[in-house]
């Protein structure tokens, strides 16, 4: 008896399962719905141009004969790169003049001396070279290093380039918000000509794509180039630029 009574109340059980899966799920009602969607869109572009900085750094007890070597060896530097590439733009900055201190002496007390005079003095300036003969770059910069020193290289996009690819990085975000509403329109047993485009804010996601800066020249020790010395041309990889938008959409439905 006492089996029975268990497969009934399991077959009952079963029954108020069953009947609750088959009854259809109502959907919530989506009129006047206010949907907020985000989209995103990306595009790169080879790089097509390069910043490169070059250095030049003398020392002398003498401090005017270390500014007149980097004076005239900068000159010869300049002359270099206008024969190699005479479209390159071409910009002088970071002129600086630094004294040389002999290591500190204690004197017998243990007291540092206070006066302490230069023994030497560093002068240096730096040629910022900016151009899109990339082909070339190599034998300008192996030329230029007869004389200069490569302190850094950076590889970004002209601004016709960026522009372009501004206009295609809009069209790409707007895109994608169109495929995220109709998503969204299919998943709410919507139709997408249900849906009204309320606000479309281009910088709702606070986050913006920057050009990469150019790496600030960094003051350091240079190693002295020997002059008429030939020097092997350096390898380099442009590489490419990803520019990326973030868009947030407004959509409400009828």
């Amino acid at each position: 008896m006492t089996i029975l009574k268990n497969f009934a109340a399991v077959a009952a059980i079963t029954s108020i399962a069953l009947a609750a899966h088959a009854a259809p799920t109502e959907s919530l009602p989506t009129t006047g719905a206010l949907v907020v969607v985000p989209a995103y869109g990306e595009v790169k572009h080879a790089n097509d141009q390069a910043v490169v900085t070059l250095a030049i750094e003398e020392q002398d007890k003498d401090k005017a004969a270390a500014a007149s070597r980097v004076n005239q060896k900068m000159k010869q530097g300049l002359d270099i790169v206008k024969k190699e590439d005479p479209q390159a733009g071409l910009k002088t900055q970071g002129y600086y003049t630094y004294p040389v201190y002999p290591e500190e002496r204690v004197l017998p007390n243990g007291q540092p001396v206070k006066q302490r005079v230069p023994t030497a003095w560093r002068v240096g300036q730096y040629l910022e070279v900016t151009t899109t003969n990339l082909d070339k770059l190599p034998k300008t910069v192996a030329a230029a290093q007869k004389i200069l020193t490569l302190n850094g290289i950076n590889f970004g996009l002209t601004p016709e380039a960026t522009k372009k690819l501004d206009d295609q990085r809009i069209a790409a975000t707007y895109q994608n918000l169109n495929e995220r509403i109709g998503f969204i329109a299919t998943a709410m047993g919507r139709k997408v000509g249900d849906a009204v485009l309320d606000t479309v804010d281009f910088e709702g996601s606070g986050n913006y794509t920057e050009a990469r800066p150019a790496a600030e020249p960094v003051m350091m020790r240079l190693s002295k180039a020997a002059d008429n010395t030939n020097v092997a041309e350096p390898s380099f990889e442009p590489g490419e630029t990803t520019l990326q938008m973030h868009l947030v959409g407004k959509v409400r439905f009828k």
